[in-house]
């Protein structure tokens, strides 16, 4: 298994656990970012860059990743092309993505864009909280550890 992680919107705490996780499980980590970022000094920790159009990352994830990959991304179209791939997406929140429930998940999220669309007011996803840090941790060492 490999992690590909839709760096651009990741946030630190989130790559944080990623850095230790793959260094701990020896997984191989690939940021893949429309710019350069700083990561730490390892063999199993790398940096992809692409140009800097839109959804150039997620296009690179989707080409790139394989079945039994690891995906982290909160882009819900992302998320199900690379779900129908066989692989496992789970977002920064730690929801993880399956063929079971990201139907659902994209009609949610096209009827929000339609409801923002006409005007309608909608809260989007609070600030990152340490639950939300735990949670992601949680689901992440099971999938490592399966």
């Amino acid at each position: 298994m490999k992690i590909w992680v839709d760096a651009d919107a990741c946030p630190v705490a989130i790559k944080e656990i990623l850095y230790r996780a793959a260094e701990r499980t020896r997984t191989h980590l690939t940021l893949v970012a429309n710019q350069y970022l700083r990561v730490p000094d390892s063999e199993f920790i790398f940096v992809l860059v692409v140009e800097p159009e839109l959804d150039a990352a997620d296009e690179k994830i989707v080409k790139i990743s394989a079945e039994g990959d690891l995906v982290i991304t909160s882009d819900i179209p992302l998320a199900a092309e690379v779900v129908r791939k066989g692989a496992v997406a789970l977002s920064p929140r730690g929801e993880l993505y399956s063929a079971e429930n990201i139907g659902s998940i994209l009609n949610m999220r096209d009827f929000m864009n339609t409801l923002r669309s006409s005007d309608i007011e909608t809260n989007g996803p609070g600030a990152l909280t340490p639950s939300d840090c735990n949670n992601f941790a949680n689901h992440l060492n099971h999938i490592l550890n399966e």
